[in-house]
């Protein structure tokens, strides 16, 4: 519906405009006060929706409360434009596979509604059930293609019923008044014998959280007794997302990487005006040091550092009486990598709060 001039902001509603016999309609004239505070609580009720938009929808169709139509669709296209950098990744896993997905808002605020929330976990869960990645060497990413076509169950009382995804994301959308988009999303799987671990730091409730840590672990033998491998493999999960590495092995990291980081390195050791063997002895010295940064196997272990996860690994592999080795890991961060717009959305967060 075309927004009217002068008429102020859109609503997250559009009214039908269905043929009525006049008889039928109920002007505000015929609506008593109590009547009116009685149709907003119950529209507002359903959508969640804050009250001036619902209180505008009902006027706007003479207080019929069957007339806003598809809340959001009008608003959530107008704000799909719109930065959207905040937001929550949703884990969902059983014993040899794991889903993790980015689901972007424009606010923290909205990351915090439960609504979102039960969107975002039942995405997460929805991708693990349709999943087929199995024996991936890396982790496997999808995109908003993966969604189309399908449909998912929503569990809230706000949103109960079977739709499709980008009905599902359009109707939050519209309630939480933001941007709200799936932004990406990885599988990751290890064979019979393995295990996946994950760890979710600054998580709201289970299976959410701001930064994820992702990692599979994989054994030889498959009579191993997995428990050592799920305790080792959280640690490790949780490491990843403090440590950031960036490759699995020294023999991964690509020789683009190396001579990068070698000039970088020759050229902050030149200024030192020393000679040029020295200079090189220099440059040697902080590769290794840049290898133990950002080599999964060469860093540290955080939960004891004098270990490096090589050490971690081959204590747990003489533990259980067979190798242990990572198959993969990931680690993901909500927003990184999308330009954030500042203040973009305050105003409206503001008067949402209020």
């Amino acid at each position: 519906m075309a927004e009217k001039s002068g008429e102020g902001p859109p609503t997250p509603f559009s009214c039908r405009r269905r043929p009525v016999p006049v008889l039928t309609r109920r002007f505000s004239s015929e609506v008593s006060a109590s009547e009116q505070i009685n149709l907003i609580k119950q529209l507002r009720e359903r959508t969640s929706a804050p009250i001036k938009a619902v209180k505008s929808a009902l006027v706007d169709c003479n207080w019929d409360i069957e007339g806003p139509e598809e809340e959001g669709v009008v608003l959530a296209s107008k704000k799909s434009s719109r930065a959207a950098a905040e937001g929550l990744l949703a884990i969902a896993q059983s014993d040899r596979k794991a889903v993790v997905i980015e689901l972007n808002c424009e606010t923290d605020f909205v990351a915090r509604n439960d609504i979102f929330q039960s969107l975002a976990t039942s995405l997460a869960r929805m991708a693990l059930s349709g999943e087929n990645s199995d024996h991936q060497t890396a982790a496997f990413p999808f995109g908003s293609e993966y969604f189309e076509n399908k449909k998912v169950c929503l569990d809230h009382p706000k949103l109960n019923g079977e739709m499709t995804i980008q009905s599902a994301i359009t109707e939050v959308a519209a309630m939480v008044g933001e941007n709200v988009k799936f932004r990406r999303g990885f599988a990751l799987s290890t064979s019979s014998h393995g295990v996946v671990c994950s760890y979710l730091h600054t998580s709201p409730q289970p299976g959410l959280g701001r930064i994820a840590g992702l990692v599979t672990l994989e054994i030889e033998d498959g009579n191993t007794v997995l428990d050592p491998l799920h305790q080792v493999g959280a640690s490790l999960a949780m490491h990843i997302v403090a440590a950031k590495p960036l490759f699995l092995s020294r023999e991964l990291v690509s020789s683009e990487a190396i001579e990068s980081e070698r000039d970088i390195l020759k050229s902050q050791a030149e200024s030192s005006g020393k000679s040029q063997m020295a200079v090189e002895k220099m440059v040697e010295g902080r590769l290794r040091k840049y290898f133990e940064e950002v080599v999964l196997m060469e860093q540290k272990f955080v939960v004891n550092d004098s270990l490096t996860i090589k050490s971690v690994l081959s204590n747990l592999s003489k533990e259980v009486g067979s190798e242990v080795k990572i198959g993969t890991f990931l680690r993901m961060e909500v927003g990184e990598g999308i330009q954030k717009l500042e203040a973009s959305a305050a105003p409206e967060v503001g008067a949402r709060a209020g």
